[in-house]
């Protein structure tokens, strides 16, 4: 999903000529700390709540007000994924989103990102969710696919972890998978050598190993 299908068209953007107090009220109601300013269509950072509040005139132009993240900014044809990066490493409870030519089209909801996000990763689907520790050298995720595929088992989504600095053994694989009967896929994989750090979900997990499953189960009961 890009940046120009995620823009909220119900977010408002400022203007300087706007006063803080309709500012506030904006925010209030989209339930939002931040919003964008526009200035004929250009960008020219966010105005935040907390800034804001600081001032004592409602009836204060926002061209005196301090802005936030002027050189922050998505492109339209950017990734879901670029964009939630910018947001959650700078804090953004709104992303601007430019066109080609640098003009302003729209804002972004980091709240309502992270629900696509949610949605893309398969968060909502039913089914179990498996943690692998391997090597960062025995990852393969075809071949892992293919050992889950062979339960008639399919992966929703994955995500892998790189080991930290040192620890080549402690990456991790993460799969969301589209069953919640999970004992045959934990059996193909570890008889294919593959460690199973955790599993969840909402049937019983069965393993050879009685202390892994002791371990499993204990996940699963927190």
């Amino acid at each position: 999903m890009l940046a120009a299908e995620l823009i909220d068209p119900m977010l408002p953007a400022l203007k300087p000529t706007d006063l803080v107090g309709q500012a506030l009220a904006w925010m209030e109601e989209h339930r939002v700390g931040q919003l964008v300013l526009t200035d004929q269509g250009d960008y020219r950072g966010i105005v935040s709540e907390e800034l804001l509040m600081d001032v004592a005139d409602d009836d204060r132009p926002l061209s005196n007000v301090m802005c936030l993240f002027e050189q922050m900014y998505v492109l339209e044809d950017q990734h879901l994924f670029e964009v939630l990066g910018l947001a959650i490493q700078h804090q953004m409870e709104v992303v601007a989103v430019l066109g080609e030519g640098r003009e302003f089209t729209g804002t972004i909801a980091t709240s309502e990102l992270l629900k696509k996000f949610a949605q893309d990763l398969g968060v909502q689907e039913a089914g179990a969710i498996l943690i692998l520790n391997m090597n960062e050298r025995d990852y393969s995720m075809a071949e892992i696919s293919r050992l889950v595929e062979s339960n008639n088992v399919k992966i929703i989504s994955s995500y892998f972890s790189s080991a930290a600095y040192g620890m080549p053994d402690r990456s991790r694989l993460t799969l969301k998978l589209n069953r919640r009967d999970i004992t045959p896929v934990i059996s193909t994989l570890e008889r294919f050598g593959y460690q199973i750090e955790a599993a969840f979900a909402n049937a019983p997990v069965e393993s050879i190993d009685q202390e892994r499953l002791d371990l499993l189960l204990r996940y699963l009961n927190t």
